[in-house]
């Protein structure tokens, strides 16, 4: 579908001119003589973006861009405002309140198809974005993509998260293994409950064992009281378990215990706790080759492997790079209170060639 554009300006002579020159290159248009008209129009034609003239009689141009800011419509489209060289400040006020870039007459033929090329772009991504988003906030909680290998495992995953069933996450670091644990737990009957993120990589395996399994008084030195470990602090909701692969063979016996009989000990105590979670865990690693090797117990293994996903590395679905990179600069501008910020179709372009090795 061509895209249509909106062109506003009091001039019949300016307006067929343009319309011209777009539809010449393959541009659906409408028109408006003034404020009020172009106003109706966005409503009810949808055009995916606006050429607007600043010096319209009635509503000017500026007042056009105020109106629609009031109105805020759920798709607004770019603005460009187009204006004489003695108003470049009419042009600049513009801007601040929301048009795109400007133009000054007489119009260039090859400079305002270009700008024109790079409003749409970036608004074309802008929709991209704030559709990713709205699955943000529904069906695929914090996961950023549309690309097919994405869209396969979050399916995967929503059928997972229905039942209390292990789940076994597998791929690369930064494929999103802990982002997919803390999305099959919202989409679970256990949403409600705690979720418990431990990385077993991250400590020794005296810490570790503290931190699953909590310890009683007495049970080493400086340990004046008891406490509870990350398990049971975990009860009717889900523990995540990053980096599985790297669990000490000790540990991984204790925690096969949990998984079979919904019990442990505490570290130095003699007392059966009873536990009710679920247990999802990730790792980069080749569990089965950890098998072989002797490196991890086939048991906890199969105990474990009950629901299988594996995650894509970004090289794999390169069609979700410009969402994603979008993504993170929104989020990172939002924390900074820079908003409205978005990259150029070049560093999109340099984004989706690099071959994200790891």
């Amino acid at each position: 579908m061509n895209a249509k554009i909106l062109i506003v300006d009091d001039d019949p002579d300016i307006v067929l001119m343009l319309e011209d020159r777009l539809q010449a290159s393959g541009y659906e248009t409408v028109t408006a003589l003034e404020g009020q008209q172009a106003l109706d129009l966005i409503v009810h034609e949808s055009p995916h973006l606006v050429l607007l003239d600043l010096t319209l009689p009635k509503l000017s141009g500026l007042d056009v861009l105020k109106r629609l800011a009031q109105m805020k419509p759920a798709d607004s489209p770019p603005v460009i405002v187009m204006t004489a060289h003695a108003s470049i400040q009419a042009a600049v006020e513009a801007m601040k309140e929301g048009a795109y870039d400007f133009l000054t007459k007489p119009l260039d033929n090859d400079h305002l198809l270009i700008v024109i090329r790079k409003a749409l772009e970036r608004d074309t991504l802008r929709r991209h974005v704030a559709y990713l988003r709205s699955e943000v906030d529904g069906r695929y909680a914090n996961i950023v993509g549309n690309s097919p290998s994405v869209r396969s495992v979050v399916e995967a995953a929503q059928r997972a998260a229905k039942s209390d069933a292990g789940v076994l996450l597998l791929g690369e670091s930064g494929t999103g293994k802990e982002l997919f644990a803390r999305s099959i737990h919202q989409w679970s009957p256990r949403c409600a409950m705690p979720l418990i993120v431990i990385n077993c990589v991250a400590l020794t395996e005296t810490l570790l064992e503290n931190e699953l399994f909590g310890h009683e008084r007495g049970a080493f030195t400086g340990a004046d009281r008891q406490q509870k470990g990350k398990l049971e602090m975990a009860d009717g909701g889900t523990v995540f378990l990053d980096e599985i692969g790297d669990m000490p063979l000790t540990l991984q016996a204790k925690l096969l215990r949990v998984l079979q009989d919904r019990e442990f000990q505490r570290v130095g105590g003699s007392k059966t706790v009873s536990v009710n979670i679920r247990i999802i865990a990730a790792t980069n690693r080749d569990l089965r080759q950890a098998v072989k090797t002797g490196q991890f117990r086939e048991d906890l293994y199969f105990r474990l492997n009950v629901v299988t996903l594996t995650l894509p590395p970004l090289r794999e679905r390169q069609g979700d790079v410009p969402a994603l990179a979008q993504f993170f600069l929104e989020r990172h501008t939002r924390d900074a209170k820079r908003t409205g910020m978005v990259l150029s179709p070049a560093a999109v372009e340099a984004l989706t060639r690099y071959p994200w090795p790891g």
